[in-house]
């Protein structure tokens, strides 16, 4: 079986229109999640880009793998399951986004001033291939086996701005300089742009040029040079968007007026703040003018911002969209629709307006830390599932449905059994982590790491300063009435089964000696 692995950029789980969404377009994944199997109650590992791409590629915790933030690269021997897949004959391609590596993103943690804890002993400049500066004139060369993948073109940053090979494409397909090689600030050049929010922007060149665009062109080429050889395929599509800044280009701009989007439910609630740390109010008190950085989360009291914000991103979904449609496509007219396993999913949500906060960043609610998934299989019927499932599960699932071995210290489980039948159980809690640099969350007065444990229909999370949260998402989904100070029955089993999960996923493969 060949593998496409289509996955975006900070996208909720409901805003798709499987899942009941009807103020977006999305037919091609709507189609797909009609032949697949539909994971209704899919959770990230961790709700930050580079851990949860970490765990999925290698299918365990971050807190096994090293990468618990965004300020370190995936240890360049780890294994993945992509690895496998290569090992076992596969070719192998990563298309648009890695994030495996700290290129884009090495400045979002002060550098420790000490020896390192670790010295891998790795060659210098291992984990600089994602560094933007060094794709100005020529990407750099490549080993052969990156993280398991034979062939990468990388798409590294978001909104307007280009670097990597999408740059260097786009120049090629004439883009100009000045419009893609800009700040992700308000100075960056635009079309158009929102008068509430910089981030909200039409960027000064076609569609044709955008990163969907460049992901799909090029994983379209990977499979065709594949499917001509007779060789089987693994292709790792990776969509930048519907990260921010939210720069719809071309046609796809305004295509939803805001004044037609809903808010979500708990947009006015405040109240689950009462009892929940003091950096969650700020978060509320930072709005996006204040913001100091493009990525800092933050929070409006404005409905008319979160509705254009909503609109925004259905933009740029609706073009993932049609990407996502034109490769499926593709793989039809060659013949191999029969012989190629699907999965759709996100590496994390975004808080989109819930509870008047923006973006994302150590934060616990289900905005975040929920996520679309369908895994479509063509020799197995579709279904909806309400089985537990986790973005650590992706590598297991795929090693399972197409006969790969597996490597040691994997922490996920095999889905397969409910890619087969959707009644089938195969785990009874999803454990999130998130972490931040010790250092770094002092300077701000904060906790630096908290822990949630999804199980069944109760959510819990504790961060390290003692402050608890408990929801039960069948009574409560948009998590308004936080039980954790409301003497309920069910906070001890939680904190009992948080502790327990805890030291089930105590790693004890890293190191170890194999034959």
């Amino acid at each position: 079986m060949n593998v496409l692995v289509l996955i975006t950029d900070q996208h909720r789980a409901d805003h798709v229109g499987y899942a009941g969404n009807e103020a977006l377009s999305t037919p091609n994944l709507d189609h797909l999640a009609a032949r697949g199997m539909v994971f209704d109650n899919a959770w990230v590992a961790n709700p930050v880009c580079m851990p949860n791409r970490s765990t999925i590629m290698t299918g365990r915790m971050p807190s096994a793998h090293g990468v618990t933030f965004n300020d370190r690269s995936l240890e360049w021997g780890a294994a993945t399951h992509v690895r496998q897949f290569r090992r076992a004959g596969w070719r192998t391609a990563l298309i648009g986004k890695s994030h495996l590596q700290h290129g884009m993103s090495r400045g979002s943690a002060h550098p420790v001033d000490l020896d390192p804890a670790v010295d891998h002993g790795y060659a210098a400049g291992w984990d600089t291939l994602e560094h933007p500066e060094r794709y100005v004139a020529e990407p750099p060369c490549f080993p052969d086996d990156f993280y398991g993948f034979d062939t990468v073109e990388l798409s590294i940053d978001h909104g307007g701005r280009m670097s990597g090979h999408h740059l260097l494409w786009a120049l090629e397909h004439g883009a100009r300089y000045e419009d893609v090689v800009v700040p992700l600030t308000a100075e960056s050049p635009a079309l158009q742009r929102s008068d509430r929010w910089w981030q909200l922007y039409q960027p000064p060149y076609p569609d044709e040029l955008h990163s969907t665009n460049f992901v799909v062109e090029r994983t379209i080429e990977f499979i065709e040079s594949c499917a001509a050889a007779d060789q089987p395929w693994y292709a790792w599509a990776s969509f930048p968007d519907p990260h921010h800044p939210m720069a719809a280009p071309g046609r796809w701009y305004r295509r939803h007026d805001p004044v037609d989007i809903e808010i979500p439910s708990s947009f006015g609630d405040r109240a689950v703040f009462d009892h929940a740390p003091q950096y969650l109010r700020d978060t509320l008190r930072t709005t996006p003018r204040m913001q100091t950085r493009y990525v800092t989360p933050c929070g409006t009291d404005d409905p008319d911002l979160v509705r254009e914000y909503l609109a925004a991103t259905y933009d740029l979904i609706e073009f993932l969209d049609d990407g996502v449609g034109r490769i499926l496509e593709a793989i039809e007219r060659m013949g191999q629709t029969d012989d190629t396993v699907v999965v759709f999913t996100s590496d994390h949500g975004d808080l989109g307006g819930d509870h008047g906060m923006l973006l994302k960043g150590f934060n616990p609610f289900r905005g975040v830390l929920q996520v679309p998934m369908v895994i479509a299989d063509p020799r197995r019927l579709p279904g909806r599932s309400p089985s537990l499932a986790g973005s650590i599960d992706i590598g297991p699932t795929l090693m399972d449905l197409c006969g790969v071995r597996p490597h040691d210290g994997i922490q996920g489980v095999s889905l397969a059994p409910v890619v087969a039948d959707p009644a089938r159980v195969v785990r009874d809690h999803v454990l999130v982590e998130d972490d931040l640099r010790r250092s770094d969350a002092a300077r701000r007065g904060m906790p630096h790491r908290l822990r949630t444990i999804v199980t069944g229909a109760a959510k819990y999370t504790r961060w390290c300063d003692g402050h608890e949260l408990l929801f039960d998402l069948a009574a409560d989904p948009d998590e308004t009435a936080d039980l954790a100070h409301r003497a309920d029955p069910r906070l001890d089993a939680a904190r009992v089964a948080l502790l327990d999960s805890l030291m089930a996923h105590t790693d004890d493969a890293r190191g170890a000696p194999v034959s």
